[in-house]
């Protein structure tokens, strides 16, 4: 049976990782999980906000999950993102 392809959802799942920033970061969290929005800006050379809105949009795809640790957020891939780097390292 052929199922149809929600293209919807592949569009914002794309998204969410359409940049060479977000590709970025799936790596870093893939190797260092449970890193805050300032160690991720850091450690990539890239400005807060811009890491941030990076995440957001990684987030609302279903790529990362956030957990409130006191006052810190920690940050870490979903298993969907790490299918993605899988597929993604494939195309290299």
């Amino acid at each position: 049976m052929h199922m149809a392809i929600n293209y919807k959802y592949v569009e914002r799942l794309v998204k969410g990782f359409a940049n060479h920033n977000r590709l970025k970061i799936l790596e870093l969290l893939d190797r260092e999980p449970e890193l805050s929005v300032d160690t991720i800006s850091k450690k990539l050379k890239i400005g807060y906000e811009n890491a941030s809105d990076h995440i957001r949009k990684m987030a609302i795809a279903g790529l990362v999950m956030k957990r409130s640790d006191g006052p810190h957020v920690r940050h870490k891939l979903t298993s969907r993102a790490k299918t993605i780097l899988v597929f993604c390292k494939k195309l290299e």
